[in-house]
């Protein structure tokens, strides 16, 4: 929001007699929603992928209670059994939520930065 509020359009809008709020709301704001919504996007995954881990770990949510990372701790004991995919499908789960919803943020950065993408 700093940097935005340096540029040259927030000057000009200013010097042609706009109003702070006018400035905010029609200028500031628009352009950092893009930037707000990546990041959210990506903290989605990243918390995803904490509470996979602390719960691996037996940390988190406690057992009765199904989540990827509980599924894989309990997983542990089968897969010396050679029950291999109690532990490999959670996994891959978690793998292709994540990766999902960080390309749903890379599309959505596109769609509110097109001038970013490159001519190729």
């Amino acid at each position: 929001m700093l940097s935005l509020k340096e540029l040259d359009y927030i000057s000009a809008a200013k010097a042609l007699g706009a109003n702070y709020q006018r400035v905010f709301f029609n200028h500031l704001i628009p352009n950092t929603l893009g930037p707000i919504i990546v990041t959210a996007t990506l903290g989605v995954a990243n918390a995803i992928l904490l509470e996979a881990y602390v719960s691996f770990l037996g940390l988190g949510v406690q057992p009765p209670t199904a989540t990827w990372g509980n599924m894989m701790d309990q997983a542990q004991s089968f897969l010396i059994q050679g029950v291999w995919w109690m532990w490999v499908f959670p996994s891959l789960f978690i793998i292709f939520t994540i990766l999902c919803i960080n390309l749903m943020g890379d599309g959505l950065r596109d769609a509110f930065d097109p001038r970013s993408t490159k001519n190729l």
